[in-house]
């Protein structure tokens, strides 16, 4: 969850704490970078964190997976559980942040499928060999201070768009000042084909969703296709149509 840092760094301490069954992830403040259930370390708790994963209404089985920045670990074992088929790379540059995932949240250890980098989300979308490869790209990428995404230029946002396939798509957490929303959204407008949002949740955390090629919106198809991902997965994914219909409506009322 951090960009690049010079050698003389000190990255900020990775803390833990409990509460109601729920351990969260932090970077020396309160502010949660992740979380898990203790009974479902498997299952994504955060809603916003679920939102992130409103790319299964349009791609049932990708491919590639990728992560920029591993928080606690809920999307990349999600990734990796659920898509037995699905090669899976997490990138994250603090390295205790994967050590305190291995060690507390049910971080599966490296293998054929799973891949988690200890490297800068930067260098990786900017590695040519890595265009054309993911399918999906999940961006949550904060430092201690959450004011906004620590990646957010139009050169950042047209790399992950390099690094997808021809109708690969981006799910981005926005969240902090509130001048990020738009500086992000329009730095993602300028790169990508289609560009749209859920409603913020978990105070105010905003789930951008970005096409590399536009699809078509069939609200009917979209609800059967909800109704799939919650009986399979359990996921709140009616609420992800109810607000891409919301979305709609008020880009057709500006």
């Amino acid at each position: 969850m951090s960009i690049f840092k010079s050698k003389s760094f000190k990255f900020p301490p990775v803390t833990t704490s409990e509460d109601d069954g729920v351990r969260f992830l932090h970077l020396g403040t309160p502010m949660v970078q992740g979380a898990m259930r203790l009974t479902k370390p498997d299952a994504i708790e955060l809603e916003y964190v679920q939102n992130m994963v409103v790319w299964m209404l349009f791609k049932a089985a990708p491919q590639h997976i990728a992560q920029l920045g591993l928080g606690a670990a809920a999307l990349t074992k999600f990734s990796y559980r659920q898509f037995p088929d699905t090669r899976v790379t997490a990138i994250e540059l603090n390295p205790a942040v994967i050590s305190t995932c291995e060690a507390l949240f049910a971080l599966p250890p490296n293998d054929a499928r799973l891949q988690v980098r200890n490297m800068n989300a930067m260098d990786f979308v900017l590695d040519q060999s890595h265009h054309n490869t993911i399918d999906i790209l999940q961006v949550d990428l904060y430092d201690e201070l959450s004011r906004g995404p620590v990646l957010d230029s139009p050169e950042f946002y047209q790399a992950c768009a390099d690094c997808l396939t021809e109708d690969g798509i981006m799910t981005t957490n926005v969240f902090g000042d509130y001048d990020s929303y738009a500086k992000n959204i329009d730095a993602m407008k300028l790169v990508f084909d289609a560009v749209v949002w859920l409603p913020a949740v978990d105070d105010e955390n905003l789930v951008v969703i970005a096409f590399k090629k536009a699809p078509s919106l069939d609200f009917s198809d979209l609800y059967e296709r909800a109704g799939v991902v919650k009986k399979k997965y359990n996921l709140r994914a009616k609420s992800w149509v109810d607000g891409l219909k919301l979305w709609m409506k008020e880009q057709v009322g500006e």
